[in-house]
């Protein structure tokens, strides 16, 4: 197929008398459309290595860097000797371990400086519903957030038996249902530590006495201390006094008192909570 015939140009401004005008040289390119966005030749086959050609008789050539000495040359003395040895100034090495080294990082004290983020549903007065534990099926009050992203839930006790406690926000739904708790600011001293157990290593003590086990080792019954009443006592007045202000307070007493839970055909993904 014969290349199409190049475009007429349009005539340029005539030039000033006694001015040299310099002819236009017009080629008939090499590549051109085929038709149907179709090339005659690719982009690879029109591709011009020009680079390469840039830094050939370039006027300012690269300075070379002067190469450090690995090696002096030292007289010896002796007659046999060769009067010269050759000495690396960087001795090499005379041990080399089999295994790398294990490099101890405080994976420990990191865990305390990650970013903590809850989900815009889980706001303070928000009704929960547990999804694992003891409690599983009950809904809860929000009551608070800590520093360790953990969430600290109440019942109250006085409704649904769940004492204040802390649980991670990823065995929680949160619902559409608030409590406004008004100007109620959660205790200083209710923090991550308030809520640690003292774990006692629980050692074998022998006992010589007839008809017990030697090896039995008994379990001390977990029993609340007074101050851990008197913080429930406090968190829930503050919650109750919230619910009884509310237009729908039986309705939401009873709801607070009623387990959640699924029949068949019931699915949570497709629930508006």
């Amino acid at each position: 197929m014969a290349p199409p015939k190049p475009k007429e140009v349009a005539k340029a401004p005539a030039a000033p008398a006694g001015a040299v005008v310099k002819k236009r040289k017009f080629g008939v390119p090499r590549n051109y459309n085929l038709g149907n966005g179709v090339v005659r030749f690719s982009k690879t086959k029109m591709f011009h290595k020009k680079a390469k050609y840039k830094f050939i008789g370039k006027k300012n050539p690269k300075a070379e860097k002067p190469k450090k000495p690995t090696v002096v040359v030292k007289t010896i003395g002796g007659e046999k000797n060769g009067g010269t040895r050759t000495v690396l100034l960087k001795r090499r090495k005379s041990f080399y371990p089999t295994q790398d080294k294990i490099t101890t990082r405080s994976h420990h004290k990191t865990f305390s400086k990650h970013v903590r983020r809850t989900r815009p549903s889980l706001t303070v007065g928000t009704v929960c519903i547990l999804l694992a534990g003891r409690h599983a099926g009950k809904r809860v009050v929000l009551v608070g957030v800590l520093p360790s992203g953990l969430l600290l839930i109440t019942g109250p006790f006085a409704f649904n038996s769940c004492p204040l406690r802390r649980v991670s926000q990823r065995y929680v739904i949160g619902t559409s249902t608030k409590v406004d708790l008004g100007k109620f600011k959660l205790p200083k001293h209710l923090n991550d530590d308030y809520f640690k157990k003292n774990k006692k290593s629980t050692k074998r003590s022998v006992k010589r006495k007839q008809g017990e086990d030697i090896f039995a080792s008994k379990k001390e019954k977990y029993v609340p201390s007074e101050q851990r009443k008197t913080d429930q006592k406090s968190v829930d007045e503050a919650v109750i006094k919230a619910i009884g202000l509310r237009a729908d307070k039986k309705q939401l007493r009873g709801y607070l008192r009623a387990a959640f839970g699924l029949r068949s055909s019931q699915y949570p993904h497709r629930m508006c909570f």
